[in-house]
């Protein structure tokens, strides 16, 4: 898996998880023994602006705003979807492979997080949540818990976290822009 190949994300259905903590973005603490990232911005208000935040959220536009293609078995709102990002090329990409864990399709929060199967660089979850706030306010969360899992990545730690945190900022003008129409 990983580097110069294309995998097809309907073989990876059945593969397990690489962190036992599968679900673990919905509760209140995420695990030890990982690193974190937290981040919740404003990004617009209103009805409608919550509505176009989720729909970006929902079609992988975040995961496309840093340049990554998305193949997928499915929908983002559909626990079990498998998601293979690609990084770089075509062929002599980096595939980067997901399954949905949960998913929150309706109600003032809305969003999915997805977990990391094996040939990830890292090991964990992350979770892409949107919000309206009783006073109209539309907030983007973001949260992770992940540490690097492949030779690869562990010896470019500091290069891959640097990634981790430009992917972050994009993700959060993505929503922002999406927001505001």
């Amino acid at each position: 898996m990983g580097l110069l190949r294309v995998l097809d994300p309907a073989d990876l259905t059945d593969v397990p998880f690489t962190y036992p903590e599968v679900g673990a973005t919905r509760e209140p603490a995420l695990p030890a023994g990982y690193d974190h990232v937290e981040r919740s911005v404003v990004v617009g208000s209103g009805a409608a602006a919550f509505e176009r935040a989720a729909a970006a959220v929902f079609d992988w536009r975040l995961q496309r705003s840093v340049g990554l293609r998305v193949r997928a078995t499915g929908p983002a709102d559909e626990p079990g979807t498998v998601v293979v990002l690609t990084a770089g090329l075509p062929r002599p990409g980096y595939d980067i492979p997901c399954r949905v864990v949960w998913a929150q399709t309706t109600g003032d929060e809305r969003g999915f997080a997805y977990g990391t199967l094996p040939g990830h660089p890292e090991s964990g979850e992350e979770a892409f949540l949107v919000r309206r706030e009783p006073g109209g306010d539309v907030v983007f969360t973001l949260r992770v818990f992940a540490r690097l899992a492949s030779p690869l990545a562990r010896l470019g730690g500091p290069v891959s976290r640097l990634v981790q945190r430009l992917a972050t900022a994009r993700y959060l003008t993505t929503v922002h822009r999406a927001a505001r129409g």
